[in-house]
């Protein structure tokens, strides 16, 4: 089995699953159970799909289901704040903003798997290089 425990997306995983275990904590009773419940499942699978697809030589279909899973996650956070099972907003703001930083570069490497070079965005304002997104799933040095 390759070794993931380097890889910063992994760490990123890590860092959301630990805290959002730690914020369902504060969840009613009802929320902690239900939503609370999906929310922790979610992030211990996004981990796991992750460690998978670095043991696998195709990484294509453990990419998308990586993908899913955070688009879910994501999901699942913003109906959470919508039944108030946050806290306070800035738990949400804080658990999301983990949610975008591990999910983007998923979805960038199932997108443009296999092509180099430079995608524009829509506006063409931004660059998006897949050397930066390579760095962020392996770990060059």
């Amino acid at each position: 089995m390759a070794r993931y425990e380097h890889l910063p997306i992994y760490s990123k995983a890590m860092e959301l699953g630990i805290y959002l275990d730690t914020v369902v904590r504060n969840f009613s009773r009802y929320n902690k159970y239900t939503i609370g419940e999906e929310l922790r499942n979610l992030s211990r699978n996004i981990i796991k799909l992750i460690i998978r697809a670095n043991s696998l030589a195709d990484k294509t279909e453990s990419l998308f289901d990586l993908v899913q899973s955070c688009e879910m996650l994501k999901t699942m956070l913003f109906y959470a704040k919508e039944t108030k099972a946050f806290a306070n907003f800035n738990s949400f703001q804080h658990a999301t903003g983990l949610a975008v930083l591990l999910c983007k570069p998923a979805w960038f490497i199932n997108e443009h798997k296999g092509r180099t070079g430079v995608r524009r965005s829509q506006g063409g304002s931004h660059v998006w290089r897949r050397e930066y997104w390579d760095r962020f799933i392996r770990d060059d040095g």
